[in-house]
């Protein structure tokens, strides 16, 4: 039964409309009467009601303001105006705010019945489409995991347009904004493991997206595979290397497998996130061309990147080898000098701590190695093009 009630100051008008029409008859009931606007909201939303009939000038509350607050807690109610004829440029002001239909005082039972009726098949319309989206959200979420795979596949080969990927992310309960970083994570097999059949194969890539889930449940994020078996992350609150780290350890512990992390900032908003995805493919890709001192090299810099007294004499010594000949197989087998490869590290940790935490320019030029806030702010701006506070507040202003 619908539930109606009642709002009028006088007695007579709210028997009139309680009497004048059999409610059963439209499956309705009223559940309540109020003789001003303030009883009539705590009535309101006790019951939770369908319909409401209200008298534009109340005592305490008028009409207009209750009007406004069940539209607030109850925005699917029915309104229906009760007023006079001297009232009726006011009536208008309560059809701006989307009531339903207005009845004359005194009430006439034939045009009752037909507002009403009218009311009532707005309701049975309004749960017929509340049904349709139920079930259609229930389709959405039990098939999510499969329409995000198909989603990240149409979004990393570049098939879909900006106002497309807006459109779609909020279905799946992805905010609607460009992601900030994306990870692409490639898994390998140990030599002494079977050759797996494609349905192993399939088993083991959901049973990996599930890890990465679970170890980023507290991150906005992604996570899908590409044609190629590379699982993907896209990223809207950032993650830190050393969570990359761990989930290489983790799915080394407990699926057995090795792999390898890669993480890239995506920068230019949408437009971003597929160079983004190549930038990590081709970081893959050089890697197993690596030889053992670079790889050792980019690992030592990994770790110890945040120690600003770390020199390429320093990770030459570590790795016995001279200065000369580790900065110049760096530079053969990563296209790029020592001092970017530090660089780049220093500023993607950077942009992490930007956007995750609120430590100040200070704090956070001294966890990524630098002696003094000046010097990281110029090195900043010379790799991001701005300066690092104006560089959080683009992304907070952008809701990043």
């Amino acid at each position: 039964m619908w539930k109606v009630l009642i709002v009028d100051d006088e007695a007579i008008i709210r028997e009139g409309i309680r009497e004048s029409i059999n409610w059963n008859e439209f499956d309705m009931e009223v559940v309540a009467e109020a003789e001003d606007g303030e009883e009539a909201l705590e009535l309101a939303i006790k019951h939770e009601v369908h319909v409401l009939f209200v008298d534009l000038s109340m005592p305490i509350m008028d009409g207009l303001t209750l009007i406004r607050h069940v539209r607030e807690r109850l925005p699917y109610c029915r309104m229906v105006v009760i007023t006079g004829h001297d009232e009726f440029s006011y009536a208008q002001e309560a059809l701006r705010l989307q009531v339903d239909d207005y009845l004359l005082k005194p009430t006439d039972p034939k045009q009752l019945r037909e507002v009403v009726a009218k009311v009532k098949e707005k309701l049975e319309r309004q749960q017929k489409e509340k049904r349709y989206m139920e079930l259609l959200t229930n389709q959405v979420r039990k098939n999510a995991q499969l329409l995000r795979q198909q989603l990240g596949v149409e979004w990393v080969a570049g098939r879909l347009r900006e106002e497309e990927m807006m459109r779609q992310l909020p279905l799946l309960d992805l905010p609607s904004s460009c992601p900030v970083q994306v990870v692409v994570i490639q898994w390998f097999s140990f030599k002494h493991q079977p050759i797996m059949s494609d349905r192993d194969r399939h088993l083991l890539l959901f049973a990996i997206e599930n890890v990465v889930s679970e170890l980023l449940m507290n991150h906005e994020t992604m996570v899908f595979h590409d044609p190629n078996g590379l699982v993907v992350v896209m990223v809207w609150t950032p993650i830190s290397e050393e969570q990359c780290k761990g989930i290489e350890a983790a799915l080394k512990q407990y699926l057995y497998i090795g792999a390898n992390a890669y993480i890239e900032m995506v920068e230019g908003g949408m437009a971003g996130v597929i160079p983004a995805y190549e930038k990590c493919r081709r970081q893959m890709a050089e890697e197993s061309r690596l030889s053992p001192v670079v790889r050792r090299a980019k690992q030592y810099i990994q770790k110890h990147f945040s120690q600003s007294e770390l020199t390429l004499e320093s990770v030459a010594q570590f790795l016995n080898v001279s200065p000369v000949y580790l900065s110049r197989m760096i530079k053969q087998e990563l296209g790029i000098s020592f001092v970017h490869l530090l660089t780049k590290l220093r500023m993607t940790k950077a942009v992490e701590l930007l956007l995750s935490t609120e430590l100040s320019i200070h704090e956070i030029a001294e966890q990524v190695g630098y002696d003094t806030q000046h010097y990281f702010s110029t090195a900043f701006k010379k790799v991001m093009g701005v300066s690092p506070n104006q560089y959080r507040k683009m992304h907070v202003q952008r809701g990043t």
